[in-house]
C-alpha cells in the first residue's frame, strides 16, 4: 500500500466548492479518504477495505461528486451514466441514494448561498434502478438518464441486455461495487464477475473499478476479483490499489461465561444466568446488537428478555402497575406489542416491512436492543450501536469482526463485543477465535471457480446484444476472474447445451436457446421471446420452499390423514435415506422425496440423527479450525511433559484472552481428555471405537470444520458401507463425525483404502441419489435455463420445477454423468456446500504421514466428543435433561480415569458404565407422559366452554386427540366464534386448536395472531 497524501494533496483536486462543503462538515480526511480520493481522482481501480464508520462510502464518492459538480458548473453533464453502484442488498441501495441526494442538496445550498442562482447548475441526477423500480420510473430513466445509477447485480445484468440502456453505458466511468467481500463467496459474485466484463468490453473506455469491503483476507484475491486479469494466461490480474486500513479501530473484546463453571451447573442456573448477564449488558449500553447463529434462537432471546424483564423492554399503557410484575404473564393487554417494545427481532424469515420498522426504529434511536441472526451482518445504516452481543460462537474471524464492526459506528469510537458461550467446546473455539481477532488472522475467503450454470446464463445474455464469434465471448468470459482457468472443452460443453444439440431434452421442454455454427465459430440468440426468457429469469438465487412432511402410504399428495408439518427445504438436503429426526415432538424415519413433499414412517426405538437445527447453523472455518487443532498441539505437549497445573495455566493466560474461570475450565477440559484418551490435534486425527447396547461407534476426531467432515465422513461412509455391503449411519459437526455400524471395521484400513488422487471420485459415488444433489441440480438447472421460473408471464413453483429436474436430472445421465450442468451441481456441492479442496489437502498429509492415525478403543466416549454423541438426542431431550446427561458422562469420565490412576471413584453413585438406552427409554416415557398429561389438561379445557355448543367441543376433544377429519360446519364455527376464542378461551387450548389447524391447512396464517 502506498503512502496516504496529504489533506493539502488532496484539496487540490476538490473544487473550491465541494471543498468548502466538506471542510464545514468532516475538516479532516478518515484514513481511507487520504489514501483512495487521489487515487480514483487518477482513475486507478480501488479496493478499499476499512471498519465501518471510517468513511470509506464518502472515500469512493468524494471523487465522482466532484468532477459530477465541475462538470455540471460547466453546463457539460451530459444525459447518460456516468457511474453504477452495485449493491448486494436493495435496503443498502436506498440508503446510498439518500446519502449522496443529502450532500449534493447541501453543495447545492451552500452554492446559492455563495452565488445567487448557482445551485440551479447543480443538476446531478441519482436514481435506484432494482426488481422494485416501477415501469414508469424506469422509462423516465431512459429520456433523463441518472448520472449515478444505484442498483444489484441482478437488475444491472438485466440493464446490459437492454439496447436502449446499453447505450447509456458506453461511457461509464466509475463501477463501485459495495459489501464486495459479502458477494465474491456466492455465485452472485460470480454473474456479477462475468457482467463487469461484458461492461469493459461494451465501453469506449475502461471504467475505473472500486470496492468498498470490510474485514476479508486475502484482499490481494478480492482486489483480482473486482477487477478482473489482464492476461488470463499468466493469471496476472489488472492493476488495483489495495488500500487496507481494517485494523484502525480500536477493539474492545471478552469471551462471557455466565457460570463459573459450564459442566457442573445445571440447565436452570445456566440459563437464569444467561439471561440475567444479557439483560445486564444491555441495561449498561444504549444500544445493543445481539447476534445469534438461528432465526429460533433469535426469537427465543426476544420471548425471555420480553417475558424475565418486562419493565426493560416493553412500554406500558396508562395504568398498567409493573410494580409487582416478574414476567410477562402478570401484565395484562399489550396491544400493538410491537410499537411498544424497546426490543425486536430481526432476520430474513421476517416481512420485509417488519424489518424495515425494527432498522427504522433503531435509526430513530426507539429501541434498548435488536436481536438477528445474519440479516444485519451487512451495513445497513442502522444508526448508533454501542455494544454488539454474540451469543455462541459466529464461526469464522471475518464473520466476528463484521458483527462485532457494526458498534462504535464513528472513525474513533472502540468496537465492543461480547462472545457469550454455553459449554466447554464453544469456551475453548471463542477464546481462540478472540485470540485470531485481536491479531488479525482473518479466515480466507472462498470464491466459485468456472461455474457452469452461471456461464450459460451469461453466454445467453451476451447472445443477445449482438451475434459474436466464440473467441471474442470466451476471452471476455476468462477475463472475469472466477472463470480464468475456464477449459474450453467446458465453454465448448455449455455452447452445445445452449444450441440444443442434446435432442433428447426437447421432450423434457428443454429448447435451444442460441444458434451455434460450429464452422464459422459465431452464435447468437435464437427465437423471438430470447430477451424476455433472459430478463424474467436472470438471476442466481434459487427458489426456496417448505417442504411438506407426510406418512409414507398415503393415496394422494393432498391426503391430510398421512399430514405431519413442514421442514426447511435446506434441512430436506442433508437427509439420507433412514435418517431420523424430529418434527412436532415425534421421531419420524425419512423414507424418500417426492417433489416438495418428503415421506417418513414413525421411528418408535431409535434417537434422531439429524438435529432439526442443523441446516441453520454456521460452519466453522476451515481456517479457524486449524487454529484451535494447534491451540490443541501445544496443550498435549505440556501434558505430554507433565507440566503442573499452574505452568499450565500461565500458558493459558499468555497465550489466550481469558480470565481465572475460563483458564481453569479449559484446563480442567483437557486434562480429562488426556487422563481418559488421547488429545488430537493438527498432526494427530484420533479414532475411537465404543459400543452401546445396539450399535458399535466409530468417532473421528477430525476438527477441520463441518465442510471438510461432510466430505470425509460421505468418503469414509461411502466405503465402509461397501465394505460390509450395509448403509451406514453418519453424523457430523465441526469437530469430527461418527459412523454407526453393527461390524467390527477397522477405520484406520478404510482411510488408507481412500487416496486424495480419487477422493473427489468416491465423494461424487456418495452423492449418487442423495437429495443434496436432487436439490442442487434443480437450483443448478433454473440457474443455466433448463427451467424456466417464469414463461409466457406465468411462474413455475418451486414444487413444480423440482418435479421437472427430477425428470431432467435422469435425462441428463442417460446423455453423460459430465452433462455440464449435472457436472455443475457436483461442484457446487463438493467445492461451495462442502470444502472437498481441504479435505484433499487433509488426506495428502495422512498420505505423507504429516497428520498421523491413532487408535483407541473406549468403554464410553472421551470428553472431546460429548456433544457429537447427543447432537441426535437434543431433539427429543429436554434441556435440563441433556445436560444432566452430559453431566454423568462426565463423571463417569473422571470414575474411569480415577480407576485407570488406582483410585477410588469419586462422587459417583451410580455404576461405572455408559448406556443411551437408559436414557433414550425415560425419555420416551416422560415424553408420553407429558403428552398425556397436555392432552388431558386440554381436554378439560375444552369442555369447560360453556358458551360453545356441544357438538363443537366434543370435535375441539377429537382434534387434541389427533383426528385430522375436520368438519366444515366446525370450521364456520370457529369464524362465528372468532371474537369469542381471541378474548376468553385458555391460550393454551387456543394456541394448540390454532395451530394445528393451520398446519392441516384448513385456517389462513393468519388466524395464528388471534
Amino acid at each position: 500500500m502506498s503512502k496516504p497524501y496529504s489533506d493539502e494533496e488532496t484539496f487540490q483536486v476538490l473544487t473550491p466548492i465541494v471543498k468548502e462543503w466538506f471542510v464545514n462538515k468532516f475538516k479532516t480526511f478518515s484514513p481511507p479518504q487520504t489514501y483512495s480520493i487521489m487515487n480514483i481522482h487518477n482513475k486507478q481501480n480501488t479496493l478499499i477495505s476499512s471498519p465501518t464508520g471510517s468513511g470509506k462510502t464518502l472515500s469512493a464518492f468524494m471523487t465522482i461528486l466532484n468532477e459530477l459538480i465541475r462538470l455540471s458548473g460547466k453546463d457539460l453533464l451530459e444525459n447518460k451514466v456516468y457511474c453504477i453502484y452495485i449493491s448486494p442488498l436493495k435496503a443498502l441501495a436506498n440508503d446510498i441514494e439518500k446519502n449522496l441526494n443529502e450532500p449534493l442538496k447541501e453543495i447545492s445550498e451552500l452554492a446559492e448561498n455563495k452565488f445567487k442562482g448557482s445551485s440551479e447548475k447543480i443538476n446531478i441526477k441519482v436514481a435506484i434502478r432494482t426488481g422494485d423500480t416501477s415501469t414508469s420510473e424506469k422509462a423516465s430513466m431512459l429520456k433523463k438518464t441518472p448520472h449515478i445509477i444505484i442498483t444489484t447485480p441482478e437488475s444491472f445484468a438485466i440493464m446490459l441486455t437492454s439496447p436502449k440502456l446499453r447505450e447509456k453505458f458506453l461511457d461509464t466511468e466509475w463501477v463501485i461495487i459495495d459489501e464486495i467481500h459479502a458477494i465474491a463467496s456466492s455465485k452472485r459474485g460470480t454473474q456479477l464477475a462475468l457482467c463487469l466484463e461484458r461492461l469493459q468490453y461494451l465501453t469506449k473506455k475502461s471504467p475505473t473499478r472500486i470496492g468498498l469491503s470490510a474485514t476479508v483476507s486475502p484482499l490481494d484475491k478480492i482486489a483480482s476479483f473486482l477487477v478482473g486479469m489482464e492476461d488470463y494466461n499468466l493469471e496476472k490480474s489488472r492493476d488495483c490499489k489495495i488500500i487496507d486500513v481494517q485494523n484502525i479501530k480500536k477493539l474492545d473484546l471478552k469471551v462471557l461465561s455466565p457460570v463459573p463453571n459450564l459442566i457442573e451447573s445445571d440447565f436452570k442456573k445456566t440459563h437464569d444466568e444467561t439471561y440475567k448477564l444479557l439483560d445486564r449488558l444491555i441495561q449498561n449500553h444504549k444500544t445493543t446488537l445481539i447476534f445469534t447463529n438461528t432465526r429460533a434462537a433469535t426469537e427465543r432471546i426476544v420471548h425471555h428478555l420480553k417475558d424475565r424483564f418486562p419493565r426493560n423492554y416493553v412500554k406500558l399503557n396508562e395504568g398498567d402497575d409493573v410494580k409487582e410484575a416478574k414476567d410477562m404473564k402478570d401484565i395484562e393487554d399489550f396491544k400493538e406489542l410491537e410499537s411498544k417494545s424497546y426490543i425486536g427481532a430481526h432476520h430474513s424469515s421476517l416481512s420485509k416491512d417488519h424489518r424495515l420498522n425494527i432498522e427504522n426504529r433503531l435509526k430513530d434511536g426507539k429501541l434498548k436492543c435488536v436481536v438477528s441472526s445474519t440479516s444485519l451482518e451487512l451495513g445497513i445504516d442502522i444508526g448508533y450501536i454501542d455494544l454488539v452481543i454474540l451469543l455462541g460462537s459466529p464461526k469464522s474471524v471475518a464473520r466476528a469482526l463484521q458483527r462485532i464492526g457494526r458498534s462504535g459506528h464513528k472513525l474513533h469510537d472502540i468496537s465492543k463485543g461480547r462472545i457469550i458461550v454455553q459449554d466447554r467446546d464453544d469456551l475453548v473455539e471463542c477464546s481462540v477465535l478472540l485470540k485470531a481477532a485481536i491479531e488479525k488472522k482473518i479466515d480466507k475467503i472462498d470464491i466459485p471457480e468456472n461455474p457452469l450454470d452461471v456461464l450459460a446464463q451469461e453466454i445467453f445474455g451476451m447472445s443477445i446484444e449482438e451475434s459474436r464469434h466464440i473467441d471474442i465471448i470466451y476471452d471476455i468470459i476468462r477475463r472475469s476472474y472466477p472463470y480464468r482457468n475456464l477449459k474450453k472443452q467446458d465453454f465448448i460443453e455449455i455452447l452445445r447445451y445452449l444450441n440444443g444439440q442434446f435432442v433428447s431434452l426437447e421432450d423434457r421442454n428443454v429448447y435451444a436457446k442460441i444458434w451455434f455454427d460450429e464452422d464459422t465459430g459465431m452464435i447468437g440468440k435464437k427465437g423471438k421471446l430470447a430477451r424476455v426468457i433472459y430478463m424474467t429469469n436472470v438471476g442466481t438465487i434459487p427458489d426456496e420452499s417448505f417442504i411438506k412432511v407426510k406418512l409414507q402410504g398415503s393415496k394422494a399428495l393432498d391426503d391430510k390423514g398421512s399430514y405431519i408439518g413442514k421442514i426447511d427445504e435446506n434441512f430436506l438436503e442433508r437427509l439420507k435415506k433412514n435418517d431420523v429426526f424430529v418434527l412436532g415432538g415425534n421421531t419420524y424415519e425419512f423414507l424418500y422425496a417426492q417433489g416438495m413433499t418428503a415421506f417418513v414412517k414413525a421411528s418408535i426405538n431409535r434417537p434422531p440423527t439429524v438435529p432439526s437445527w442443523f441446516s441453520e447453523t454456521l460452519p466453522l472455518s476451515f481456517d479457524l479450525s486449524l487454529e484451535i487443532q494447534k491451540f490443541r498441539r501445544y496443550m498435549n505437549e505440556y501434558f505430554e511433559k507433565n507440566s503442573s497445573k499452574q505452568e499450565i495455566m500461565d500458558f493459558l493466560h499468555k497465550y489466550l484472552y481469558v480470565d481465572e474461570y475460563g483458564a481453569n475450565a479449559i484446563y480442567e477440559y483437557f486434562n480429562e481428555q488426556y487422563d481418559f484418551s488421547k488429545i488430537p490435534h493438527d498432526k494427530k486425527i484420533l479414532i475411537e471405537y465404543f459400543s452401546d447396547e445396539r450399535n458399535k461407534y466409530i468417532l473421528f476426531h477430525t476438527l477441520f470444520g463441518r465442510r471438510v467432515n461432510d466430505v470425509l465422513s460421505r468418503v469414509l461412509g461411502y466405503v465402509i458401507s461397501k465394505i460390509q455391503h450395509k448403509d451406514v449411519e453418519i453424523n457430523i459437526n465441526d469437530n469430527g463425525f461418527y459412523i454407526l455400524t453393527d461390524q467390527n471395521i477397522q477405520a484406520s484400513k478404510a482411510f488408507k483404502l481412500i487416496k486424495s488422487t480419487d477422493l473427489r471420485k468416491i465423494a461424487e459415488l456418495s452423492l449418487d441419489k442423495t437429495e443434496v444433489l436432487s436439490r442442487r441440480f434443480r437450483h443448478c438447472a433454473t440457474r443455466s435455463l433448463m427451467i424456466l421460473r417464469i414463461y409466457m408471464g406465468k411462474r413455475k413453483s418451486a414444487g413444480r420445477q423440482q418435479l421437472s429436474s427430477r425428470l431432467l436430472i435422469n435425462s441428463v445421465r442417460r446423455i453423460s454423468e459430465d452433462f455440464p450442468i449435472l457436472k455443475e451441481a457436483k461442484r457446487e456441492v463438493l467445492e461451495d456446500l462442502m470444502d472437498i479442496r481441504n479435505a484433499e489437502i487433509v488426506m495428502q498429509q495422512i498420505e505423507s504421514g504429516r497428520i498421523k492415525i491413532e487408535e483407541l478403543s473406549t468403554e464410553m466416549p472421551s470428553p472431546f466428543s460429548f456433544n457429537l454423541v447427543t447432537m441426535g438426542y437434543t431433539d427429543i431431550m429436554k434441556m435440563d435433561d441433556k445436560i444432566q446427561f452430559l453431566r454423568r458422562m462426565h463423571d463417569m469420565v473422571r470414575a474411569k480415569i480415577s480407576l485407570k490412576q488406582g483410585k477410588k471413584p469419586e462422587i459417583i453413585k451410580t455404576d461405572v458404565s455408559f448406556t443411551y438406552d437408559e436414557f433414550w427409554k425415560n425419555q420416551e416415557e416422560e415424553k408420553q407422559q407429558e403428552k398425556n398429561e397436555f392432552k388431558d389438561n386440554l381436554k378439560k379445557q375444552a369442555w369447560n366452554l360453556k358458551k360453545v355448543p356441544f357438538p363443537i367441543r366434543e370435535h375441539i376433544v377429537e382434534i387434541i386427540d389427533g383426528s385430522k377429519n375436520i368438519r366444515q360446519d366446525f370450521i364456520e364455527a370457529l369464524h362465528t366464534f372468532k371474537k369469542e376464542i381471541k378474548e376468553n378461551w385458555p391460550e393454551e387450548l387456543r394456541e394448540f386448536l390454532i395451530n394445528r389447524l393451520v398446519e392441516l391447512n384448513e385456517l389462513p396464517e393468519e388466524y395464528k395472531t388471534l
